[in-house]
């Protein structure tokens, strides 16, 4: 059987490494992609750089586009701030950055057909999440759709597939399974602030706390690491 590739969204975050981790362990050759879009909190982008190495990836990238260069979002646009009230039902919050997923998603199916990859990874979770429209199912679904009308593989019969393997899963099953593929969770990072340690305030250390606490894993917690 002919090995196969996939490209990995790779954010820096437990997400996409937990993602990245699944595809290794399916046996696919994983190449690692990280973007630098003008995001306040640049940390990541190390952290995506460490966990790539520790998982012995195929190669990794990060393409800089600078989409603060319109800012539109808080994690974009100093001048606005970073919500820390936690989740708000039924509000988008300004967090979500217009078009960020489009733009990525876009850009890697780009390297996995110049790279002969036959799917890309991404980390997005419709269920423990900040209500973002580009981290549905439905935008999955009709993303798939121009993926395979976009491309030459994609008009040959042989599609790039957008492959979220996390997509209905709790934050918990998420850790579950990170701890599982030994993800090394220390080394991620989830905060939006762009500080040096995790602020613990903010939507995303929310989320990820609350989740390592009800698994027992305190000591993984933002203020702990």
């Amino acid at each position: 059987m002919m090995e196969q590739t996939t490209i990995a969204l790779l954010s820096g975050g437990v997400d996409s490494a937990t993602a990245a981790c699944i595809a290794l362990e399916d046996g696919q050759k994983v190449i690692g992609l990280s973007f630098d879009y003008g995001q306040r909190h640049l940390k990541e982008l190390q952290a995506a750089k460490d966990l790539a190495k520790d998982l012995n990836l195929e190669d990794h990238l990060t393409i800089k586009i600078n989409l603060s260069s319109w800012g539109g979002s808080s994690l974009t646009d100093s001048s606005q701030t970073i919500p820390t009230k936690g989740i708000q039902k039924n509000i988008i919050p300004n967090t979500y950055v217009p078009g960020r997923n489009t733009i990525f998603i876009a850009i890697g199916l780009s390297l996995a057909e110049a790279r002969g990859a036959n799917r890309i990874a991404l980390g997005i979770n419709a269920m423990d999440y900040s209500g973002y429209p580009d981290c549905r199912p439905d935008y999955l679904e009709t993303y798939q759709e121009l993926a395979k009308l976009s491309s030459k593989v994609g008009r040959e019969g042989k599609g790039i597939s957008l492959w979220a393997p996390l997509l209905n899963w709790k934050k918990t099953k998420i850790f579950k399974e990170a701890l599982r593929l030994k993800v090394p969770i220390e080394k991620t990072w989830s905060c939006y602030q762009g500080g040096i340690k995790p602020c613990g305030k903010c939507d995303s250390c929310r989320i990820r706390d609350q989740a390592l606490e009800i698994i027992g894993r305190k000591d993984l917690c933002s203020q702990n690491i």
